[in-house]
């Protein structure tokens, strides 16, 4: 009884001697030093066959013998593991070294008995299946392991016995012992097959993970650049309204109105908090309840200076429900702006249409009252002739009117051709000079040496400059003086025409190119808006500076085309 439990011992020793290239082998795939051909098979076995090697040694020193004779060495399970996993060359050097080992310390020792303890027989079967081994399924590697491993271990078990049992003709302990071993030894190698491939499956899904770690990975950067480069303002917001991403543009923007706020403090804030200093209280209680029913959204709120389209839509969760909001911000300051000017300028073309249409219904009753009028003050005594003049002034200036309303409402495309500015000034200044005398003012020329060409409409260039000069003689009293005065600043060109006149309130500036809007008793508001009508034509630009009591500067700048033989003295 005693003897079977020392031999047990030693069965156990083997199993333990066989399978402790697992050891290495799990500590190297732990360190993730093994890459892979393919899904099943490592670029690099070395560390594997070298492991089987040092089981084999192993088993090979701590081999002994069973009662009847049985050599007791599961050298053989590492070894033919080693060969079925291994490339052929590895395999190869693998049986040689096993077979060298079994020679070595084979008992019984002979030719015979080491070429049954080795499975040589079996090495062409082993070689053989190792090919469709590495791409069977673990189940599959099981039963052709045992295909080699079964015949193998049952001629290294039942040889010694085969007498025993013939004479016996019954089962002893000895050859249940032995008996025992065999499947124990067939048996452990599936065992060790499904460690192996356990180990390979938790590298692979090891693997598969952090593929798709680093898939994600890049894919949330990628979105993040997407976002970035996108010119958008995004932001994120959880299921409480606190903001948890916000891209580069909608950083800036939320900026724009808070300087000092960083990533990380708008990341600690809840959405509704940012508009709450810019917004009246109801547009903020609206947009609360927007961020809090988590819902589609497309609203234009009024933020100081600032008009916003504000668009919200819920975050889904796998399961269908809302866990937080996107919303996406678009400056639309720009856009009103241009759409309330359009909305002006449609307006102030169906002016023009309608004006244009009654102007003949208009100028011809005006035409043959006039004529009426000249007929009857030759008929009428002289002392009527100061009233026939008043009602014909009022009819002329009534026609004036009806001109300025006309060129101010079309939209017509300007006949231009490059002209010298200084030939426009000088055929005016005869006219200018006469009505400047009349008034008892003076006038001043101060201009450039040299002015390069000018695109222009020679026409309109001249009723922009008599309606400024005349406005600056009206603004003036008796001795004062009217400046006419061109200079080249960059690629502009620029006439002031300013006067001594008692100047005009910052508040009114402002309105000073509003249609209507006039700061004369007589005027009709028309005057002003039709210059920056005909310099807005020539891509120009008017700027008013005017000091109370000192007078008022009129600015036109004009761009000019840069050529080889624009400038001209």
């Amino acid at each position: 009884m005693i003897a079977i439990i020392e031999e047990i011992k030693d069965i156990l020793l083997q199993i333990s001697a066989a399978g402790s290239f697992l050891l290495v082998f799990q500590w190297w795939l732990d360190q993730g030093q093994m890459t892979r051909r393919n899904s099943r098979l490592p670029d690099d076995l070395s560390l594997l066959v070298i492991g089987c090697a040092l089981s084999v040694a192993v088993c090979t020193i701590l081999s002994s013998s069973l009662a009847g004779g049985v050599y007791l060495n599961l050298a053989v399970l590492p070894a033919f593991i080693g060969i079925l996993y291994a490339p052929f060359r590895s395999g190869l050097s693998l049986a040689a070294f096993f077979l060298l080992s079994t020679a070595l310390s084979s008992e019984p020792a002979g030719l015979s008995a080491i070429i049954i303890n080795s499975g040589a027989l079996l090495y062409p079967l082993l070689f053989g299946l190792a090919r469709p081994f590495k791409q069977a399924k673990c189940l599959e590697k099981v039963m052709l392991l045992w295909a080699v491993l079964f015949p193998c271990m049952f001629f290294i078990v039942m040889v010694p016995n085969m007498q025993k049992i013939r004479e016996a003709q019954t089962f002893n302990s000895e050859v249940i012992l032995v008996t025992a071993y065999l499947f124990v030894a067939v048996i452990t190698g599936a065992l060790l097959i499904f460690c192996i491939e356990t180990a390979w499956d938790k590298v692979l899904v090891k693997e598969k993970m952090e593929g798709l770690s680093e898939r994600f990975m890049w894919e949330s950067k990628k979105l993040e650049q997407v976002t970035d480069i996108v010119q958008l303002n995004i932001m994120s917001m959880n299921e409480l309204g606190y903001i948890t991403e916000l891209n580069e543009f909608m950083l800036k923007l939320i900026r724009r109105h808070y300087p000092d706020y960083t990533r990380e403090l708008i990341l600690s804030r809840q959405a509704a908090l940012l508009f709450a200093d810019c917004v009246d209280k109801q547009t903020y209680m609206q947009l609360k309840a927007i961020f809090n029913n988590k819902q589609r959204s497309n609203a234009k709120i009024n933020c100081g200076d600032y008009i916003y389209q504000v668009y919200t839509a819920p975050v889904q969760q796998g399961s269908g429900f809302p866990d937080g909001v996107v919303m996406i911000v678009q400056d639309v300051t720009e856009e009103e702006k241009i759409r309330t000017e359009l909305d002006h300028a449609e307006r102030l073309t169906l002016v023009g249409q309608m004006a244009a249409g009654i102007t003949h219904e208009i100028r011809n009753p005006m035409a043959v009252v006039r004529g009426f009028l000249q007929l009857m003050r030759e008929k009428s005594p002289e002392e009527l002739d100061s009233y026939y003049q008043i009602v014909m002034d009022e009819l002329d200036r009534a026609n004036g009117i009806i001109d300025d309303f006309l060129s101010l409402a079309q939209s017509r495309v300007s006949d231009k051709e490059l002209v010298q500015l200084h030939h426009i000034i000088e055929e005016l200044s005869p006219l200018i000079w006469a009505d400047a005398n009349l008034r008892g003012q003076s006038v001043e020329l101060n201009t450039a040496p040299a002015l390069p060409l000018l695109r222009l409409n020679v026409r309109e260039v001249k009723q922009l400059i008599l309606n400024l000069a005349r406005n600056g003689m009206e603004a003036m009293e008796a001795k004062g003086v009217l400046t006419l005065e061109t200079r080249v600043n960059n690629s502009n060109i620029e006439l002031v025409i300013r006067d001594t006149g008692s100047g005009i309130a910052q508040d009114k500036i402002v309105n000073l190119f509003t249609n209507f809007y006039t700061t004369k008793t007589q005027g009709t508001g028309l005057g002003l808006p039709l210059c920056l009508s005909i310099v807005e034509r020539h891509n120009g630009s008017i700027r008013v500076d005017s000091t109370v009591g000192e007078g008022t500067a009129f600015t036109i700048v004009l761009p000019f085309e840069v050529a080889e033989d624009n400038l001209v003295g």
